[in-house]
């Protein structure tokens, strides 16, 4: 690509920026060129979702189950650490009994070896970044292989409140805030024919007595800070209201993917999910466990670990320590990048100390242990406003897959976002050195 070509391009990005912007107070670097994936990393993808959903669903029917008795009691104890009562009554309700989240969204380390999952986001942000940026780098694929297409997004969040209804986003997301106004202003515009209506709203804005579909873009830890969140979730239940994602901070835990590797539990899992999509979910989610003070016997050790005792973890040397420490769920500290502790970065007294303060929090917010895995080098180019000129970023890549209904309600790929941080960053996340791009299919 020239010069003048790149130049053209970015100059159509800065035109379709929307003047309220996407991310408040925040920026990124720009790129005339989209994220190019292997035929063979889409597939996987593609696959991904529809298995995701049934994740899910299994860690919706393992808890139901926990509650009756038919499988450990621990999964349910796990799952409920630290939540008030009202909101475990509310979620155990059965007029949401087999509700689950519509919206779906893993982060995935692009590894040397394939894909690694960190989590799979409960409120996930990126949903109106990445609709606008497959709307203007579609005019730029003559071969339609950007992933999702134009209106791929849209599309797909349309269904997720097919009659139209309210995004109500809470003050401690909004960051997010700009993005889903976008968002909802383009669904009215390009659907307007339907004569539905999506709103964007500030979730302390929305009256206690309400009746219209809602995407909630608020965290269920922050509950008690927004005015008729509780008594909309009360409607939930009366079927007066729909919400989604529904009230069920059990699923929103990342200790299921701890569970998912428990040996324990191996056979339920296969008999749910089916041994080869069993396995292929083994591949992306890396090994994992719930830091658990509770003392194991003095022939036991915990698989993989090979430790009897979380002491013997606090002295792993710093080549032993590629691992992530990570709050479950259910805290301030559990989005973005909060709460996030790589052993091999920290010092050996840093390390001891966080993982005594993760025994000590135990009973009221678990944190999970995951093996780390490095991105894969890679190299794209970015626009640098201050020379003008096209510059060659050496990077890591997380992607975020964005999974939405279709028309048969399938969980489906409707676009990637690529999130491309200097080399030296262990934590791949949205910052003003990022690359955020779109994905496409390679040309093989």
């Amino acid at each position: 690509m020239t010069h003048d070509e790149a130049k053209a391009r970015i100059d159509a990005l800065h035109r379709a920026f929307p003047k309220e912007g996407l991310f408040s107070e925040k920026t990124w670097r720009w790129s005339p060129e989209p994220f190019p994936l292997p035929k063979s990393t889409v597939k996987q993808l593609e696959r991904l979702g529809p298995l995701l959903r049934r994740f899910q669903g299994t860690c919706n029917t393992f808890y139901h189950r926990s509650l009756k008795g038919t499988l450990p009691s621990w999964i349910a104890e796990y799952a409920d650490a630290g939540k008030p009562d009202w909101l475990l009554e509310m979620s155990r309700d059965s007029a949401i009994r087999d509700e689950l989240p519509q919206v779906i969204r893993p982060d995935l380390i692009l590894t040397e070896d394939g894909l690694a999952m960190a989590e799979i986001d409960s409120v996930p942000g990126g949903i109106g970044v990445t609709a606008w940026l497959n709307e203007v780098y579609s005019q730029w694929d003559p071969t339609n292989r950007l992933i999702g297409g134009k209106t791929g997004m849209l599309a797909g969040f349309r269904r997720v409140l097919i009659k139209g209804g309210d995004l109500l986003i809470s003050d401690e997301s909004a960051d997010y805030r700009p993005e889903m106004a976008w968002l909802a202003r383009r669904l009215n515009e390009v659907f307007f024919h339907e004569g539905t209506i999506w709103r964007a709203l500030k979730a302390d804005d929305f009256p206690a007595a309400h009746y219209r579909a809602v995407y909630r873009f608020f965290e269920l830890f922050d509950l008690d800070n927004i005015v008729g969140a509780r008594h909309l979730g009360q409607q939930v239940n009366e079927g007066i209201a729909k919400v989604s994602p529904p009230y069920k901070p059990y699923l929103e835990e990342k200790l299921w993917l701890s569970l998912f590797h428990s040996h324990l539990l191996r056979p339920h899992w296969i008999r749910e999910l089916r041994a080869s999509n069993e396995q292929f979910l083994r591949t992306i989610i890396p090994e994992s466990w719930v830091v658990d003070p509770a003392p194991l016997p003095h022939h036991a050790v915990l698989p993989g670990l090979n430790i009897n005792h979380w002491d013997e973890l606090a002295n792993f040397t710093q080549s032993e320590r590629e691992l992530v420490l990570k709050i479950s769920g259910f805290s301030e500290l559990a989005w973005g990048s909060r709460g996030v502790h790589i052993g091999q970065d920290m010092s050996q007294q840093e390390w001891k100390d966080t993982l005594d303060n993760a025994l000590a929090s135990f009973g009221h917010h678990p944190y999970i242990i995951q093996r780390f895995h490095k991105g894969k080098r890679v190299v794209h180019p970015y626009w640098d406003h201050e020379t003008g000129k096209i510059e060659q970023m050496e990077g890591r890549v997380r992607l975020c897959p964005y999974y939405l209904p279709d028309d048969e309600g399938n969980a489906a790929l409707h676009g990637v976002l690529a999130t491309i941080v200097p080399a030296e960053k262990k934590l791949i996340h949205g910052m003003s050195e990022a690359i955020l791009v779109p994905c496409v299919i390679a040309d093989e």
